[in-house]
């Protein structure tokens, strides 16, 4: 399915006693999360959001407990209606949709994957997987071929016929996301889906899901705590405290020149070498060729533009007497990465 945008437009939600008649108190005087709850007896979780996930982007939102972050991922399939503002989904504000519209694009156009993936026991993977499309009645054998294409995508093919409890945590994530792709929603909706995870599990699910987002095509809003996972996904990250959105950019962005004491504060230890990839330091390759004679790149090691800079040099001490090409998500060549263009990069971040 073709990927849509999600936009937030000063989007609040309050809850607590008598909220609707309180709310316009709270966005008249800008009241803070403790002073708002103790005067009124509320809770802004979300407080006048707005920012925009582009077709096809990963946007992580970062924040502690209690930050507004999984409040607000549930606004976008209105498993929590908004106070005010709007919501706008593949050009629609949803919250004009019936409930019997929600249900569809809930269905058809949506996956969402939480921590805890709350798969079905009683249930074979196989049937977890297309349990979307059995409650849509697509035929058996339709689910079952399309149960087995998305196992096979998550690496879990040939493990259909086993249940819940014979697997390992990180394979029922990779349950929970095959089973989010297999109605093909144009958007995924992620909230913490990994951090219950150990590290080296975590981080190949993080590197799974990103290369399987970015080849299908997927809109992702992701909900993290952790500064290495957005930083490790993320297009684009916002960080949000009290309900609110204090700052949205790149990685480089929000590592680099924090706008908010509390980002400061968040990202503080963090170096920016840490966001170094190929992408960044390297000359697109007709502007290397054009400065080279006799350019033969067949057998020069090859990089993917978001390779981190260990893996880059790493490569490049094996292979010193000679450029790294760098290759786009179709394998195609697309830039050059020389020992200099390495050092270079390393010193504007220093």
């Amino acid at each position: 399915m073709k990927a849509h945008a999600i936009e937030f437009k000063d989007v609040w939600k309050v809850f607590g006693t008598d909220s609707k008649f309180k709310f316009a108190n709270v966005q008249r005087e800008g009241l803070s999360k403790e002073t708002l709850l103790q005067k009124h007896g509320c809770v802004a979780a979300v407080a006048g959001v707005s920012f925009r996930v582009e077709a096809g982007e990963i946007f992580c939102v970062m924040g502690l407990s209690g930050s507004g972050k999984s409040t607000l991922v549930r606004h976008v399939n209105r498993l929590i209606k908004p106070s005010a503002g709007q919501i706008i989904v593949g050009g629609e504000d949803i919250n004009l949709k019936s409930e019997n519209e929600m249900r569809e694009l809930r269905a058809r156009t949506m996956g969402m994957v939480f921590q805890n993936v709350a798969l079905l026991p009683h249930r074979t993977v196989r049937d977890n997987v297309a349990l979307s499309l059995e409650l849509r009645r697509v035929p058996a054998k339709q689910r079952y071929e399309i149960a087995h294409e998305k196992l096979e995508l998550v690496q879990l093919g040939g493990w259909g016929d086993r249940y819940p409890d014979q697997l390992s945590g990180g394979m029922k994530q990779r349950v929970g996301l095959a089973r989010a792709l297999a109605a093909d929603p144009a958007i995924l909706l992620m909230d913490e889906p990994f951090s219950a995870l150990d590290p080296l599990i975590r981080r190949d699910l993080q590197d799974q899901f990103k290369e399987l987002s970015t080849r299908l095509g997927k809109t992702t809003l992701f909900i993290t705590h952790d500064l290495e996972e957005a930083v490790r996904l993320g297009h684009q990250i916002g960080v949000m405290k009290d309900g609110k959105m204090l700052q949205i950019g790149s990685a480089d962005d929000i590592i680099g020149n924090p706008k908010d004491p509390y980002v400061e504060k968040f990202v503080q230890g963090s170096s920016r070498l840490g966001l170094l990839k190929a992408e960044s330091v390297m000359v697109p390759l007709s502007e290397f060729a054009a400065t080279s004679e006799n350019l033969n790149l067949t057998d020069a090691p090859r990089v993917r533009l978001d390779a981190p800079i260990k893996e880059i040099l790493g490569l490049a001490n094996n292979h010193p007497n000679g450029p790294l090409v760098v290759v786009d998500a179709q394998g195609s060549d697309v830039g050059i990465v020389t020992p200099s263009l390495i050092l270079r990069g390393i010193h504007e971040r220093i």
